[in-house]
């Protein structure tokens, strides 16, 4: 029995909605590591005083930097990581969304087919 050509352009646009999903999803799990990152990176910080040396990279260098502006950049730079977490999470949730309703649509067409 062959698939209809209708029927093979939803599956065609499923195989592409899957291939965002999952290509979100990593996107989302690598927020959340670099989240753990910044976060330790933080409460080291937050162990020490305002005394302390800090460097930053910045590419093969570190450079000196001030207590205060360091850790203004880290509190920055986790704040903006959970911002883009959320907007992820959201896209990754309008996706599966999508392929559960592409799923079910393509599922009845086939159905309807075999009868």
């Amino acid at each position: 029995m062959e698939i209809p050509e209708n029927i093979q352009e939803q599956l065609n646009q499923f195989q592409q909605l899957q291939q965002q999903a999952q290509a979100v999803g990593m996107q989302v799990q690598n927020v959340e590591i670099q989240i753990q990152e910044t976060e330790k990176a933080l409460e080291e910080l937050k162990k020490t005083d305002s005394s302390t040396e800090v460097f930053k990279q910045a590419g093969t260098l570190l450079i000196k930097v001030d207590y205060d502006d360091a850790l203004a950049d880290m509190e920055d730079k986790l704040e903006t990581l959970e911002l883009r977490k959320q907007t992820m999470s959201r896209q990754e949730e309008r996706v599966m969304k999508k392929l559960e309703e592409m799923q079910a649509t393509i599922q009845a067409a086939m159905q309807g087919m075999g009868q």
